[in-house]
């Protein structure tokens, strides 16, 4: 069946080429629209992504807030308070604040500083995520970790001790990391100290509270508690916050409408394309197909027929198409563009490119169903 299918497709080699050509524009523009959103929404949760979290840890916000990359001050006297709480092993003040880093070139760029206590530094960068120095250099006056990637959006060379301004106040360079980017103003990493005076937090406010718990069970119990003894205060799993934090950037920036709708257009693009195309090769055949039924095929072998040609055009299709999206991948790589194509997402697409294929098959299926033998003679 394949072969005589692979026959048919060698006979009319313009539609051809038209029909995998069709199939490798809307897998590639899936596969690259798909696996940029993926990448953004990493980003968008990446201050989550970058910290040691662990099981036993919970998050408390202001109340009103959503996205951990927006929140308002707390007073630093919850820290102790909420310490105090039962099941509770101890807290942490965390400070997030923004700033302006400017370089000796006088070249500005928007910065997020997160600050926390050393040496800890329950909020990062894991060490999985510097480049370049160790995390104990925060602990020095006056140190900011810098995003490797950064430097080219910033037109800047990064470097161990490399002096800057933040806030018109000197600083410089320890770590380097790589790959915690920020969804936004670029961050900055430093000890809670550094990040108080920095960005110009009074003692009595901090951004957030880390939580410790005594025992990591009582998690749903401890959140319950801090929420109802703290109303104006919202506790959180730190992947249930991560998850809210990209779902209300998605919502708010109508990201998700505009990746979506790429999407789902390059979908009906293609299913129709490769449909009407594949039904216009029919009709081209259509003495070859109504000669098979004449010698005595059945109308279930001539619809496998062409459902195989759809099945080869997928395939081939996929093919070229996965390697144009890895070298998508590998090209934008060096920009900081990190591009995941996971087994589980490479078999979506080649789910999704069979389902455009083969559904498009349909209108030639269809056709042929229909046809009488004689009336090709």
């Amino acid at each position: 069946m394949l072969l005589l299918a692979w026959k048919f497709i060698r006979f009319d080699r313009a539609k051809s080429i038209g029909i995998i050509t069709a199939i490798v524009i809307s897998i590639f523009l899936i596969g690259q629209q798909l696996s940029l959103l993926f990448f953004l929404m990493g980003l968008m949760g990446n201050l989550v992504r970058n910290a040691p979290t662990a099981d036993d840890q919970v998050w408390v916000i202001e109340g009103q807030s959503r996205n951990i990359n927006s929140i308002n001050a707390i007073d630093a006297r919850l820290v102790q308070e909420i310490a105090s709480l039962p099941g509770i092993a101890k807290t942490e003040p965390i400070i997030l604040a923004p700033g302006q880093a400017t370089f000796l070139d006088g070249k500005t760029a928007g910065i997020t500083l997160v600050g926390a206590s050393a040496p800890g530094f329950l909020m990062g960068p894991k060490e999985s995520r510097i480049e370049k120095g160790n995390i104990e250099d925060l602990m020095q006056p006056y140190s900011v970790s810098a995003e490797y990637f950064n430097a080219q959006t910033w037109e800047t060379d990064l470097f161990i001790g490399k002096p800057i301004e933040i806030n018109g106040k000197s600083a410089k360079v320890s770590v380097i990391t790589m790959n915690a980017q920020a969804f936004g103003a670029s961050f900055m990493y430093t000890d809670i100290k550094n990040a108080r005076y920095f960005g110009n937090v009074p003692n009595s406010q901090v951004s957030m509270i880390m939580v410790k718990l005594k025992d990591k069970k009582q998690k749903e119990k401890v959140i319950q508690t801090i929420n109802q003894v703290y109303p104006q205060l919202r506790a959180w799993d730190v992947e249930k916050l991560k998850n809210s934090t990209v779902k209300e950037i998605l919502v708010s920036s109508n990201m998700g409408m505009s990746f979506g709708t790429l999407v789902v257009f390059a979908m009906i693009s293609g299913f129709f394309i490769i449909g009407l195309t594949l039904y216009s090769s029919a009709l081209d055949r259509i003495k070859d197909y109504g000669t098979l039924k004449a010698i005595g095929a059945k109308k279930g072998y001539v619809n496998k027929l062409i459902v195989a040609q759809a099945f080869l055009y997928a395939f081939i299709g996929y093919i070229i198409a996965m390697m144009l999206i890895y070298g998508f991948k590998f090209g934008v790589a060096q920009s900081g563009l990190q591009i995941n194509v996971s087994f589980l997402f490479a078999l979506f697409l080649l789910i999704l490119t069979m389902i455009i294929s083969i559904g498009g098959s349909l209108f030639a299926v269809r056709k042929i169903a229909k046809l009488e033998p004689a009336s090709v003679f």
